[in-house]
């Protein structure tokens, strides 16, 4: 922060320079939304928490649509009850003509991707929840004013919103990921701010959902969070038999301030669940399938997302084709192949229940720039094999099958 103007992060400047922003309306409704990486790929669709919009997921569609996947991010729009919600945003995938979808909710967006799961579940494969709820109960009973929330002023809905976020001193990572949500916040408008909060105090809860706990991954912070720990172990009681994703560090916002490694547990995911990314798609990407590729079949699923049909997209601002997509940034080859090489280790010990050792490239140690990250990785497959974790222990991260890794 300088002369108390937040600054742009590098890496968000080049996303914006890189990304289309879309905006459509839609009914009533004005949606806003980042669609990046091959039509041909079944989405994953990012739903920000209250204090969120489509840009906090940047970093997730810079790396995973580098990977060769297709990730859209949207803001929230204007809804006053669930019901509405969820026509709302089924008439949205009606427009952008996408029909399965793959859904990654934090906080109040967890919520609303479990409700849409649950009333449209012929549309959603699967589920990944971050830091949320499956009922608003206790939020409404701590909003008493949320009758009257719609006259209420935009600086006291802001100063309610922030309130739940800590100020404290923190890590660096963290703290710059606060910051950046804070700059997020200011961008809302007065009805923006006034409509999540109704969304969150309008007492509802999550039903049974037809999806089975195999297709959901739990993916929780373990130091403070604004959603109570109460209300995340109500979660995982409600999919006993979903993945867990346990991140030591990360706060409200580990998206931002852990990418690297939600990243990582997204791309488990998308192959867990069948999806199979398309880096050959990619312009500049690596062919070799390094980027993130499986290299099986998809066991005669379809998908009618994997039609040509699905290119087209209704927008104000219409992408450019395909082949045309500029290509973002491009990830350092070592990183790749490493990553690569743990995501078929956390397969090949999913399909085995044996510990299996990712070989390092002596190459990937000669780059200045990724001497950090090489060493943080060699721990963790030290502490891959010693603890004998399935399927992957990565930094701050344990991934475990049970509740019991709190």
């Amino acid at each position: 922060m300088k002369g108390g103007v937040l600054s742009a992060p590098g890496d968000y400047i080049y996303f914006k320079s890189q990304v289309p922003l879309h905006k459509i309306p839609i009914g009533s409704k004005q949606w806003r939304y980042y669609d990046f990486g091959p039509k041909v790929v079944p989405p994953l669709i990012c739903l920000p928490g209250i204090a969120g919009t489509a840009d906090v997921y940047y970093k997730q569609i810079m790396s995973l649509s580098m990977k060769g996947y297709r990730v859209i991010s949207v803001d929230i729009p204007r809804a006053w009850n669930n019901h509405e919600w969820i026509q709302a945003f089924e008439k949205f995938l009606d427009a952008i003509d996408v029909h399965h979808i793959h859904l990654y909710g934090t906080a109040l967006g967890g919520f609303l991707a479990q409700l849409f799961a649950q009333h449209r579940p012929r549309r959603v494969r699967s589920l990944v929840l971050s830091n949320t709820f499956v009922e608003t109960t206790s939020f409404s009973a701590s909003m008493p004013w949320a009758p009257i929330v719609g006259w209420a002023p935009a600086f006291i809905l802001k100063r309610h919103v922030l309130s739940g976020i800590r100020d404290s001193p923190q890590e660096p990572f963290i703290a710059d990921s606060v910051d950046f949500v804070v700059s997020q916040v200011e961008t809302l408008s007065r009805e923006d701010l006034a409509s999540r909060l109704t969304l969150t105090a309008d007492a509802a809860s999550v039903g049974p959902l037809l999806l089975p706990d195999s297709s959901i991954t739990l993916m929780d912070t373990n130091d403070y969070c604004a959603t109570p720990q109460s209300l995340k172990d109500q979660v995982c009681e409600r999919y006993p038999g979903a993945r867990r994703a346990y991140l030591k560090s990360g706060g409200d916002f580990p998206f931002l301030s852990r990418p690297d490694e939600v990243n990582l547990h997204l791309q488990l995911h998308l192959r867990r669940v069948g999806v199979e990314a398309r880096p050959d798609l990619i312009p500049g990407a690596p062919k070799d399938g390094s980027g993130g590729s499986s290299n099986e079949p998809n066991n005669g699923r379809k998908d009618t997302d994997d039609s040509s049909e699905n290119d087209k997209r209704d927008s104000e601002t219409p992408p450019p084709a395909e082949s045309a997509e500029p290509p973002l940034a491009p990830e350092a080859t070592g990183s790749h192949d490493l990553d690569n090489q743990l995501l078929k280790m956390a397969k090949l010990s999913d399909d085995t229940g044996e510990s299996v050792s990712p070989p390092l490239e002596n190459s990937f140690f000669h780059d200045k720039q990724n001497l950090l990250v090489s060493r943080a990785l060699l721990n963790v497959t030290c502490e891959f094999f010693i603890l004998n974790m399935l399927p992957l222990y990565l930094g701050n991260c344990t991934l475990t099958g049970n509740v019991a890794a709190m």
